[in-house]
């Protein structure tokens, strides 16, 4: 196939995209390299893609820098290319940093999602599959975290727009037959993650010898979903066309379902963790103790998430599997070699 990555040199894109491409897929990655967190880790994430394309029996891969939001450019990359299918991850990511800069959300991804719609509905596109977020879920307090449950009540900017995109897709699955597929993520963590997360963040501080800013003073629970896990699920979905529920009523409407080609699901490890034992397990990989600054939750963030799994695994087989402290322990391996710690 010929698949549009967009965010390809981010966390979870070059990733995808490295699957792809193993597989003999033709892969335009596409990315606008901006400056919300460290440049250089996109560019060597990117590099790394490249190189994987270039390997014999590997497919074959292009990128083009663009932002999502330059419709033009979007309008001439879809009718230029013709994929057949899209795996759309680009946007403006963050809790925190949609209550500093707002703006950035809206034109990144309702501006930008737009746009990736519009090229998929006026180029045959068979199946759009794209990033949504646990956070969608909000002020839901009813744990595990279901697709069939209402979200109707966002925390924060970025929640809503992820929220938003959910609803712009049915709207075109609707109107146009268009399969689409949002996937929200339950705290996605690493090898080659993203600085602004907590891992990284802990596990740079405790390296030298700095406090950790531990908020809601460590009574957080969350679902950590290893990066291969997240990909599996992405790839699982990709190539699983998104159907109609037949059974689908107006009268008593299913969030999680649709009569439209349109699907939601959580991937998620399906195994909440305290965040007290995953900063242990974080001191372990390390060796090191840390030192830990308490702190009230912050605005945005939700105590606990709970991934329930449920639907994924009746629809496209697959259910998350890594274990937090494996997954941790390839994090900090990745990072000292990364970082020559």
């Amino acid at each position: 196939m010929k698949v549009l990555v967009t965010g390809a040199a981010g966390f979870i894109g070059s990733h995808v995209a490295l699957r792809l491409l193993a597989r003999g897929d033709e892969v335009v990655g596409l990315d606008n390299l901006n400056d919300y967190y460290d440049v250089s880790l996109k560019e060597a994430r990117l590099h790394r893609v490249e190189s994987a394309g270039s390997e014999p029996e590997a497919g074959e891969f292009s990128f083009v820098k663009m932002d999502i939001a330059d419709r033009g450019g979007i309008e001439q990359l879809f009718g230029d290319e013709k994929f057949d299918r899209v795996v759309h991850l680009a946007a403006q990511a963050g809790v925190r940093y949609s209550i500093e800069n707002p703006h950035a959300y809206i034109d990144s991804n309702i501006v930008g999602f737009m746009n990736i719609l519009e090229g998929c509905r006026h180029n045959d596109v068979a199946q759009l599959t794209y990033a949504s977020s646990s956070s969608v879920y909000g002020a839901n307090e009813t744990l595990p975290f279901s697709v069939h449950d209402n979200v109707d009540h966002p925390l924060s900017l970025y929640a809503a727009s992820k929220k938003a995109n959910e609803l712009m897709a049915h709207t075109y699955s609707h109107l146009y037959a268009l399969p689409t597929t949002g996937l929200r993520f339950f705290t996605v963590y690493g090898p080659w993650g993203r600085p602004d997360m907590a891992l990284f963040l802990f596990t740079r501080a405790i390296l030298a010898g700095e406090p950790i800013n531990v908020f809601n003073y460590g009574k957080h629970k969350r679902d950590f979903t290893y990066i291969d896990d997240i990909v599996e699920g992405v790839i699982r979905t990709l190539d699983a066309t998104a159907e109609p529920n037949l059974n689908w009523d107006g009268k008593s409407p299913d969030p999680g379902t649709s009569a439209a080609p349109w699907r939601v699901y959580n991937i998620g490890n399906n195994n909440p963790v305290d965040l007290v034992d995953y900063i242990a397990a974080i001191e372990q990989a390390l060796g090191i103790k840390a030192e830990k600054n308490l702190l009230p939750l912050q605005p945005g963030d939700v105590p606990d998430t709970f991934a329930n799994v449920e639907a994924l695994v009746e629809d496209v087989g697959y259910k998350p599997t890594t274990d937090v402290r494996d997954g941790i322990k390839r994090f900090v391996d990745w990072y000292k070699n990364y970082y020559q710690v």
